[in-house]
C-alpha cells in the first residue's frame, strides 16, 4: 500500500490524522533496527501493535518485511541483496520462515478438519491457479494502474454530497458522471416509484421472450425523435450498444474497414476487434491524417468512420462537420459516440451534433423530423447513454429503420440479454422529456465549469484545455495523482479520483472534474483552495512548471488556436439575462414546473394517477 493511502483513515487514527504525505513516506524510508520506523511506529500502536505481533508470530517474517528490511537481513548475514530477485525461492531466510510458516498452518488446517489429513492431493499436476492471478495483480500494482475504489455513497436530497462507508462521513462529489444531477430529479423519482408498483422490479426476459413491453418501445421512440432518426434500440449499457453494433454492422458490410480515431472509448474498439473487419487508426481529431487513409482505399469498399463526440479523459470535441465531409467524399459511413454529450448539448440535449446547428433545431425542437443538412442529420449511427447526464442506466443506438433492424436482429449482445426493468426505462424516458424542454440545467452546468475553469486558471493549476464540460487537472505521475485523490478525500472531504494508465497515457495521469449545475459558490470556493493546498504540500507541478518544460497533453504549450466553449454566451442566456443563477447562501436548485407537465404526459396512458401536483409541491 502506498503510504499516502493510509491517510483515508485518518479520521479514525489519531495519529494519521496528524501526519503528511512527507512524514510518512519519511518514516517508511526510515530505518528502526531491522524493520522501517513506520513499521516501529505502529507497533507501538496499541491497536495495530498487538495485531502485527500476532501476524510475526504466526507468518514468515518476508511476509510482513519490505525490500528495506530483507536488505537489512541479507547485510547482516553478508550476502549479496537483488530487490528485483527478492522472492522467497531466491532467499534462504525467506524460504526457511516461508516453509515453516507453511507448515504450521498446514498443521492447524488439519487439526480443523482432521478428515484432510489423508485426502489424495494433486498439486504438482495441475496449474497454479492462485499464483497466477496473484502475479497478474502484482504486475498491475508494479506499473501503477491497479484501480483503488473508494467507498462512495450518493446522497440523493444532498447531491453532489455522498457519504463514505460511515454514513456520518459527508464528502463533496466532483467527478461524478450525473452531469446534471437527474438520478435525484423528483419527477425521475416518482415516475420510477410509481412503474414499479404497477409492473414490479424486472423485465422477466430477453426482449424476445417477456422483456418486450410498451415502456421500451415508448423510450425508443423518444431516443428516435431526440436524434431525429426513423429508429433507436435500447440496451443494457451503451458498452454493449456500441460493442454490439459495431461489431455486427462491420462483421455484415462485406470487405468493411473501420477507421477508429485514436482515443476511442474501449467498448468501440471492443467491437471493432469483434467484428472481424480490418481496422484503420487516425490520430486524434487529425483530419489530415484521417483522409490520407481514406484515400488508401478503394471508395467502393465499405468503410465506417467511428469517433467520439466529447473525449471523457481530456474533454476534447470532434470535428464532426470535417469527418461527415470526409465521409461524403470517400463513400464512408459515420458511427458518433455522444456518450458524454447526450443530455448536456444542443437545444434538446441531443448531443453535439445537435448543437452545432443550434438555431435550426431550437426552432423546430417540437418535431422528431430531421433537420435536413443539418450535421445530426449526416450522422448514420448515434450512440448514447441513459446513465450520464440522463442520470438512469443503459445504452442505445439510434439511425435507419433498417440498419437498426439489422443490428436487432444479428447482435448477440442485444438477443440475449435480459432487457432493462421497466422502472429503469420509464425514468430514462421521463428523463430525456424532461431535459428537452428545460435548458437551464445544462446551461448552469457549463456556467460552473466556465467558473471553475477561471479560478483553477488564477491559481495556475493545470487544466487540459478543451472547449466541453470535462475539467482534466494534470498532475502528469500515477502515485502522485493517487496521492492527490487520497488527500483530497482524506484531509478536505473532497472526491475526486485520480484518472491512470490505460485510461490515459503514462506522463499524462491527472484528476478528473466534472461540476454540476447543483454544485453551489461555497463547494467551489472549498475545491479550488483544496486543490491548491494539495498542490503545495506534495510540490506538484503547476502551469509554469509545464511551460519551462516544454509542457504536456496540452498544458503549457503553445496553442494555434484559442481553445472556445461549445456553449457561447448568447445560447447561454448571458447577453439577455436569461442564464440560470448559481446556488449560493442555501438557494435550492430550479424544478421546471412546466417541464414536469409535459414529462409525466409522455407516460400518461401507462401510470397513474398524474405525478404532476406531488412533484411541484416538493419542488
Amino acid at each position: 500500500m502506498q503510504v499516502t493511502s493510509l491517510l483515508r483513515y485518518s479520521h479514525v487514527c489519531p495519529f494519521l490524522g496528524h501526519s503528511n504525505p512527507n512524514q510518512l513516506r519519511a518514516l517508511a524510508n526510515g530505518v528502526h533496527g531491522n524493520v522501517s520506523s513506520l513499521t516501529a511506529t505502529a507497533f507501538r500502536c496499541p491497536m495495530m501493535g498487538p495485531k502485527l505481533a500476532s501476524m510475526v508470530a504466526t507468518r514468515s517474517y518476508a511476509s510482513v518485511a519490505g525490500n528495506k528490511e530483507v536488505e537489512e537481513i541479507h547485510k547482516s548475514k553478508d550476502i549479496p541483496f537483488d530487490p528485483s530477485s527478492a522472492t522467497s525461492e531466491k532467499c534462504p531466510h525467506a524460504k526457511a520462515a516461508s516453509d515453516a510458516a507453511a507448515m504450521a498452518q498446514k498443521e492447524a488446517d488439519t487439526k480443523a478438519n482432521p478428515a484432510t489429513e489423508h485426502a489424495p492431493t494433486h498439486e504438482k499436476d495441475t496449474f497454479k491457479y492462485t499464483e497466477f492471478y496473484q502475479g497478474e495483480l502484482h504486475k498491475k500494482i508494479a506499473d501503477k494502474s491497479y484501480r483503488y475504489f473508494n467507498n462512495i455513497n450518493r446522497i440523493a436530497a444532498k447531491f453532489p454530497v455522498a457519504h463514505t462507508a460511515n454514513p456520518q462521513d459527508e464528502v463533496d462529489v466532483w467527478c461524478s458522471n450525473d452531469y446534471l444531477g437527474m438520478s435525484k430529479n423528483p419527477v425521475v423519482l416518482e415516475t420510477m416509484k410509481r412503474t414499479l408498483d404497477r409492473y414490479g422490479a424486472g423485465a422477466g426476459g430477453t426482449r424476445n421472450i417477456a422483456g418486450n413491453g410498451a415502456l421500451h418501445m415508448s423510450l425508443e421512440n423518444e431516443l428516435a425523435s431526440i436524434h431525429r432518426k426513423e429508429a433507436a434500440l435500447v440496451f443494457s449499457s451503451c458498452y454493449v450498444a456500441n460493442d454490439a453494433c459495431l461489431a455486427t454492422i462491420g462483421s455484415k458490410l462485406p470487405d468493411c474497414v473501420i477507421f477508429s480515431d485514436a482515443s476511442n472509448h474501449a467498448s468501440m474498439i471492443q467491437g471493432i476487434r469483434h467484428s472481424g473487419a480490418k481496422k484503420v487508426i487516425w490520430k486524434h481529431n487529425d483530419m489530415a491524417d484521417l483522409e490520407v487513409k481514406l484515400k488508401s482505399v478503394p471508395k467502393e469498399t465499405p468503410k465506417i468512420i467511428a469517433f467520439e463526440s466529447v473525449y471523457s479523459m481530456c474533454g476534447s470535441v470532434a470535428p464532426i462537420k470535417a469527418i461527415c465531409d470526409l465521409a461524403d467524399k470517400y463513400g464512408a459511413i459515420t458511427f458518433l459516440d455522444e456518450v458524454h454529450a447526450v443530455g448536456m448539448y444542443g437545444p434538446s440535449g441531443a448531443g453535439v451534433a445537435e448543437h452545432l446547428d443550434f438555431e435550426a433545431h431550437h426552432s423546430t425542437r417540437r418535431s422528431g423530423a430531421s433537420v435536413k443538412g443539418s450535421i445530426m442529420d449526416r450522422i448514420d449511427i448515434i450512440s448514447g447513454t441513459l446513465g450520464k447526464a440522463w442520470g438512469v442506466v443503459g445504452g442505445y443506438i439510434a439511425g435507419s429503420a433498417d440498419l437498426v433492424d439489422v443490428v436487432r436482429s444479428y447482435a448477440p449482445g442485444f438477443i440475449f440479454t435480459t432487457s432493462l426493468p421497466p422502472a429503469v426505462v420509464a425514468g430514462a424516458q421521463t428523463s430525456i422529456a424532461y431535459q428537452r424542454e428545460f435548458m437551464g440545467d445544462r446551461r448552469l452546468q457549463q456556467l460552473n465549469t466556465r467558473e471553475v475553469k477561471r479560478r483553477l486558471a488564477e491559481m495556475s493549476i493545470p487544466v487540459v484545455p478543451n472547449p466541453s464540460h470535462i475539467i482534466p487537472v494534470l498532475v502528469g505521475d500515477a502515485q502522485l495523482a493517487k496521492e492527490a485523490s487520497d488527500m483530497l478525500l482524506a484531509k478536505h472531504q473532497i472526491y475526486v479520483q485520480s484518472i491512470n494508465y490505460p485510461t490515459v497515457a503514462r506522463g499524462e495521469e491527472r484528476l478528473r472534474i466534472t461540476p454540476t449545475p447543483g454544485h453551489t459558490t461555497e463547494q467551489i470556493t472549498h475545491l479550488v483552495s483544496s486543490l491548491d493546498t494539495v498542490f503545495n504540500e506534495l510540490e506538484l507541478k503547476r502551469t509554469g512548471d509545464w511551460v519551462a518544460i516544454g509542457g504536456r497533453a496540452g498544458v503549457g504549450m503553445v496553442a494555434s488556436n484559442p481553445v472556445l466553449p461549445i456553449w457561447n454566451d448568447k445560447q447561454l442566456g448571458l447577453e439577455d439575462g436569461t442564464a440560470p443563477e448559481r446556488l449560493e447562501g442555501g438557494k435550492k436548485s430550479v424544478v421546471r414546473v412546466e417541464a414536469v407537465r409535459i414529462a409525466e404526459k409522455r407516460l400518461h396512458h401507462l401510470l397513474e394517477p398524474s405525478l404532476v401536483g406531488t412533484v411541484t409541491a416538493a419542488a
